[in-house]
């Protein structure tokens, strides 16, 4: 008899942070069910020739069981989680994780739960997002003025970079990254995992810490798949998915700290905000906090702050 097949997959390289989470994901489940199930990793849906965001169709028609992807994403849809969109939410990782890990993240996974076909498993780290730029260093917001910034599609982001006199470019990730690398944009904002990965430092020799944002990836399965399988294999999938949480993070952090020391040897400029610095692109950004603090019910707010 053939082992159960279950296809997982995401939008980054085997050997990233997000690579080693689908890989203790796989790992778990596998040795769980003693080869009863078989799991099929596509590491890189953009290797197919698809759109990273065909994951997402792929996950809730049932074509996959589960992908990771940028919450972002799906505040459209899910509005609760654009209280993850609030710009200098968090003042570090681990407040960050408490509180995905707390009883915020159980309410987003509700959210999750009643206004799509997923069924959120966890939150895993996508770190902290900073300006890189192929024109100047940036030490104030008045620096960004008039710079294009390629910037994932969300209302609240596009405010955020306009409260800092720039001009939004809101498009998928496959033609981000080819406006970015064809100089077709001047600046983008990311983690410095995925600067890497996408070949940005290539092109863009300056790099802000302004931390600005932090990106949660949502590990979303198939809801009506999840909820077929008996109660033991529930519990086995909600272990992997644990551990993939613990694996993933800890190489994010880890990997965090040598892409720096890397792209500082390859002569990319860093520059570091003072908290004068900081409180200056905070306030500057007044507008698109009070945006996402609209979309989201008070209580939310009071979740984070406790």
């Amino acid at each position: 008899m053939s082992p159960l097949s279950l296809t997982i997959g995401g939008y980054g390289s085997k050997s990233s942070s997000h690579g080693a989470g689908l890989a203790a994901f796989q790992e778990h489940v596998e040795e769980a069910t003693t080869g009863d199930v078989a799991i099929r990793v596509v590491w890189n849906i953009m290797d197919t020739g698809r759109a990273n965001t065909d994951l997402l169709e792929l996950v809730e028609n049932g074509e996959m069981f589960l992908c990771y992807f940028s919450t972002s994403y799906l505040g459209p849809r899910v509005s609760d989680l654009n209280v993850l969109e609030t710009p200098f939410l968090f003042p570090d990782l681990e407040a960050a994780h408490r509180t995905l890990d707390g009883a915020l993240g159980l309410r987003l996974r509700e959210s999750v739960r009643a206004g799509t076909g997923f069924e959120a498993l966890g939150f895993w780290d996508n770190g902290f997002r900073h300006m890189t730029n192929r024109l100047r260093a940036i030490e104030t917001p008045d620096d960004c003025r008039d710079m294009s910034v390629r910037i994932q599609p969300n209302p609240i982001h596009e405010e955020l970079i306009r409260s800092w006199g720039a001009v939004p470019v809101a498009v998928e990730l496959s033609e981000g990254i080819r406006l970015i690398t064809s100089h077709g944009v001047d600046a983008q904002e990311n983690p410095l995992a995925n600067t890497v990965a996408y070949g940005v430092d290539k092109v863009h020799p300056f790099v802000t810490m302004t931390g600005h944002l932090y990106g949660a990836r949502g590990l979303f399965a198939n809801r009506g798949i999840y909820e077929s399988m008996g109660d033991d294999m529930r519990q086995i999938v909600d272990e992997a998915a644990r551990r993939a949480i613990d694996v993933q993070r800890a190489a994010a952090a880890a990997g965090e700290a040598r892409l720096r020391s890397d792209m500082e040897i390859e002569g990319i400029a860093f520059v570091d905000p003072g908290p004068d610095a900081l409180r200056a692109f905070e306030d500057a950004s007044a507008s698109a906090i009070a945006m996402a603090h609209d979309t989201v019910p008070r209580d939310l707010l009071d979740m984070v702050e406790r």
